[in-house]
């Protein structure tokens, strides 16, 4: 497992946010490109979001994301729009393993004290830790498990595979 970090600004929603919020269903008819997708990121709850992104941003919530259907597209759309991790105090299941196996980092920790813009600091060198730089805070963050971090470091399950061929044990 190598270190990584990821450093961006809080960009701030709440509690529930089902994956037809991140990304609506019938914009994966479209198209499955993550720079078409990354345009109707949140459109149905702010219409503004997607053209406000910049590469880097942190996504931040509240309990249960990505809750809802199982589609793969909510993570690919926030990929496509340069987010590449989201901070959350619970992630649905489906939503957490698609993430890992996308490259798309989630962090479950205490998110109550992070407003938008906040400037945040993720990293893991001997264990994952939250910075907010904003306040000086440090945020106790659930340690991801080690298969992940070998995941999420190689870039997602795809490149893991061609790179390794199986799971190191």
């Amino acid at each position: 497992m190598t270190a990584f970090r990821r450093e961006g600004r809080a960009r701030v929603f709440g509690d529930d946010v089902n994956t037809d919020y991140i990304i609506a269903s019938r914009r994966k008819r479209d198209s499955l490109d993550p720079l078409v997708l990354r345009q109707y990121l949140f459109e149905e709850i702010d219409p503004r979001f997607a053209a406000s992104v910049r590469p880097g941003d942190i996504l931040v919530a509240g309990k249960n994301f990505g809750c809802g259907s199982a589609m793969e597209v909510a993570v690919t759309a926030l990929l496509g729009a340069g987010i590449h991790a989201v901070l959350a105090r619970g992630f649905s299941r489906t939503y957490y393993r698609n993430a890992v196996n996308n490259g798309l980092l989630p962090v479950i920790c205490d998110t109550t004290r992070i407003h938008e813009g906040d400037s945040l600091d993720v990293d893991y060198e001997n264990g994952l830790s939250v910075r907010n730089a904003t306040t000086g805070e440090t945020i106790g963050a659930e340690e991801v498990p080690g298969i992940m971090l070998d995941i999420l470091s190689a870039g997602g399950l795809v490149p893991y595979m061609r790179e390794y061929g199986d799971f190191r044990i």
